[in-house]
């Protein structure tokens, strides 16, 4: 059991809803308890308001989503929560904005994941991720890779085309099987031995990936970190 006075967590969620949903039900699975008192507060702001991360930093035609993702942040911590995490790595890319503008520590989920890989596999030289365009694009965890030597695998162009058509099926509630065993093919094409889901849209899918291949989420090293950060 988690100590009474454990911390509260801040979610800086709803991009999207079902993935920022998807991390507090792990969260709860990982919690240790006997009772609703042992599990962890957690304060979230599942705000699907959030401008597209997509029209900002691919098509160039929208809206910063920083100054709504700052607010949010802030928010959480009005509301009494001790550390904030955010359930979307392509919003990473505004992560140095959003740990400035609030008091308490922010998680950075990217980080934190690298972290984990370098850790867990001493002899690494490269690694398949599976993510958004911007992650890719922007080099959002190729950056943080290369620091300590590891290769990152990307899809081929087309197949990056297809997983974009994936994630996009996951936000509308459109997915159907013809999705899904597009998602197995791209998986099966990169040859992969370790291959990092990248997207919290993808970590919805990620136990339909088969057991040859060492599957890390992303999203799973998120919410133990919560708990471990609760204590």
């Amino acid at each position: 059991m988690l100590n009474e006075n454990c911390k509260t967590v801040g979610i800086i969620g709803g991009m999207g809803p079902e993935a920022t949903v998807e991390l507090m039900r792990r969260v709860i699975e990982l919690t240790p308890a006997n009772d609703d008192s042992d599990h962890i507060r957690m304060l979230v702001d599942n705000n699907p308001k959030v401008p597209s991360r997509m029209k900002a930093l691919i098509d160039r035609t929208g809206k910063s989503p920083a100054p709504v993702l700052i607010a949010m942040a802030q928010g959480l911590e009005k509301s009494g929560a001790d550390f904030l995490v955010m359930p979307c790595n392509t919003a990473h890319h505004y992560y140095t904005e959003i740990a400035q503008s609030v008091s308490i520590p922010f998680i950075n989920m990217l980080e934190l994941t690298v972290k984990k890989v370098s850790h867990n596999f001493l002899t690494l030289e490269k690694i398949s991720l599976l993510a958004t365009s911007p992650v890719h694009d922007l080099k959002l965890y190729e950056n943080f890779f290369a620091k300590i030597g590891i290769q990152v695998i990307y899809p081929i162009a087309s197949d990056q085309e297809n997983l974009m058509l994936i994630i996009k099926s996951v936000k509308n509630k459109s997915l159907d099987e013809k999705d899904i065993m597009s998602f197995k093919g791209i998986v099966k094409s990169m040859n992969a031995d370790h291959l990092l889901i990248a997207c919290t849209e993808l970590s919805l899918l990620s136990k339909m990936i088969g057991s040859k291949i060492e599957v890390i989420d992303a999203l799973d090293l998120l919410a133990q970190e919560v708990v471990v950060q609760a204590k």
